[in-house]
């Protein structure tokens, strides 16, 4: 396949994937927003309007999930390719995960361009501060807080890379290696888009659990009225709620996470190689 179809490819699988997986565990993740706000679960909705925000979601899903895969598949392959020239020591093994590393950080930083501004709006309506995620767009736009229009909308960018980037490093390496593990067992090229959902799944779920702390001042900051450094948030939050706080909502985020890594991975995975295979045929 050329580099233009592989582009393509990527464009479209990564949208479906982003789209399938909002529209399917919105809830879940509406769930755990209100679990790590300020206040508590009841204080910030309990279980009213679990599709609070899901306007932003749908808007940002396809967009988003399309500038990663777009940039990690691009990377992935420059990288496996000039790795090994770059730094002959190395054993293939290590240069191809250090390929998924990279690419995958480099995914991830692309696709906040349009995640991070839509999850600002996103949690400030599953908090209940604001109606719709329209209302919630705008009073960002009136610049009624004083931070200014882009300031307020890439509310928590930092952390958000800081809990990104990570997360990716952790999944994605776990994610490739499980499917080449299970293609050696079977003795195939390529594991099915079931299996490598099963996959996605269990790298995801992982991932997730580790990075919780990170989500939770990601959260607390983007909901924050007020601007605040990282450092003083995170001492904030012990000093008033305590380390436990740090693993608010590690239960519906290592669930949605885990199974929206199922449905994520196993959509681009179908959707590629439906994609590919029609290719080919023409």
């Amino acid at each position: 396949m050329d580099t233009t179809n592989a582009f393509v490819v990527s464009l479209i699988s990564g949208g479906a994937a982003g789209t399938a997986t909002d529209l399917a565990f919105f809830p879940i993740d509406t769930l755990k927003t209100r679990l790590q706000a300020k206040g508590g679960f009841f204080h910030n909705g309990g279980f009213r309007g679990l599709y609070k925000g899901l306007g932003s979601a749908v808007v940002a899903s396809a967009p988003s999930a399309s500038l990663f895969f777009m940039t990690y598949d691009t990377f992935k392959r420059q990288f496996k390719s000039t790795l090994p020239t770059l730094f002959p020591s190395l054993s293939v093994s290590t240069t191809t995960h250090l390929s998924h590393m990279l690419a995958a950080s480099m995914g991830e930083v692309a696709a906040c361009m349009v995640r991070v501004p839509a999850e600002v709006i996103k949690q400030r309506t599953q908090s209940l501060q604001f109606k719709t995620s329209l209302e919630s767009f705008k009073y960002i736009l009136s610049n009624k807080s004083g931070e200014g229009v882009w300031k307020g909308l890439y509310r928590g960018w930092s952390t958000t890379i800081m809990r990104e980037i990570p997360f990716t490093i952790i999944q994605f390496p776990l994610y490739e290696h499980m499917k080449q593990l299970w293609a050696s067992y079977e003795k195939v090229e390529k594991v099915s888009p079931l299996k490598g959902a099963l996959c996605g799944s269990i790298a995801g779920g992982f991932a997730a659990a580790m990075t919780t702390p990170l989500d939770v001042l990601k959260t607390r900051l983007m909901l924050s009225k007020e601007r605040i450094s990282v450092v003083t948030l995170a001492k904030n939050l012990v000093r008033e709620e305590g380390y436990s706080v740090f693993f608010s909502g590690i239960g519906p985020r290592t669930m949605w996470i885990s199974a929206g890594g199922a449905i994520f991975l196993g959509v681009y995975e179908t959707v590629s190689s439906f994609l590919v295979s029609r290719d080919s045929e023409i």
